[in-house]
């Protein structure tokens, strides 16, 4: 006879020695309810993993692999990497491009293409920050040396940008080089900044994560000039020194001069002071 609960085959005895089930009155299985207990059996069994590895190549490729467009111009593909969903025209720091696909087209900024005025101003400041041309349609994808990528969508606003952390900006964006200061300014490292202004989206990078100070009429804020990034347009800044006779004989802190703004809007800083 057989068990009706497990199916388990039962030479004598009142109790399955298999489930325990109480058999009697003993009843015979037919070879068709037999088979129905061996299948619900089976059917509540867990199916069996095999093992994998969380270093799998198909994990890293999952863990890895670039989003989907959302349809934004500037987009994040992670913190160190921007994805510039192109379509037209986009300025970008020279040399930041590390991938793209598209038909695309890479020039360098033309010696006089933004006119005279940013030409004189270029060779007379210095600013090293060399503009590329992206020209096309495709996703480009632009990093900068491991930094931390920001994107801010610009409604009409206007911000400054150290021309060292400004990765790029679309052609709508309005740009001009500015100087900080005068001539204090100049004797800290020649404070000349790029004011970019109008609607659209411009990038900006950072050594590590940045922290924003915000500004008010009644909170001055100060800054050290190589870990200052960018502040916006409402603020007026200034250069405070503190120069000594300790200075002249090379006994300073080492924090001789610091950026001062004043007004109303914000100040962003890294963790960090590029030379």
């Amino acid at each position: 006879m057989y068990c009706p609960n497990c199916g388990n085959e039962i030479e004598r005895g009142r109790f399955c020695p298999n489930c325990g089930q109480d058999i009697e009155p003993a009843v015979p299985m037919d070879e068709d309810r037999f088979e129905e207990n061996v299948d619900r059996f089976d059917e509540s069994m867990e199916p069996v993993k095999s093992p994998t590895s969380k270093y799998s190549v198909n994990e890293f490729v999952s863990d890895t692999i670039q989003k989907g467009s959302s349809g934004e111009t500037f987009e994040l593909e992670n913190k160190y990497m921007l994805n510039v969903n192109l379509n037209g025209k986009v300025w970008a720091k020279k040399g930041a491009m590390v991938a793209y696909n598209g038909d695309v087209k890479f020039s360098r900024e033309g010696t006089m293409e933004h006119g005279l005025d940013k030409f004189v101003k270029k060779a007379v400041t210095g600013e090293a920050s060399t503009l590329m041309k992206m020209k096309g349609r495709g996703q480009v994808y632009l990093a900068d040396s491991g930094k931390e990528v920001t994107v801010l969508n610009l409604q009409n606003d206007k911000i400054y940008v150290n021309g060292n952390d400004l990765l790029a900006f679309e052609d709508r964006i309005d740009w001009d080089i500015k100087m900080t200061a005068t001539t204090s300014g100049m004797m800290s490292g020649g404070l000349f900044n790029i004011r970019l202004q109008g609607t659209g989206m411009v990038a900006i990078t950072t050594h590590y994560t940045p922290v924003t100070m915000v500004v008010t009429p009644d909170k001055t804020i100060y800054t050290d000039p190589n870990a200052t990034v960018a502040w916006s347009g409402g603020l007026t800044p200034s250069i405070k020194t503190d120069i000594d006779f300790k200075t002249l004989l090379g006994k300073d802190s080492g924090e001789t001069f610091q950026m001062k703004f004043r007004g109303h809007g914000f100040v962003i800083v890294q963790p960090y002071e590029e030379r």
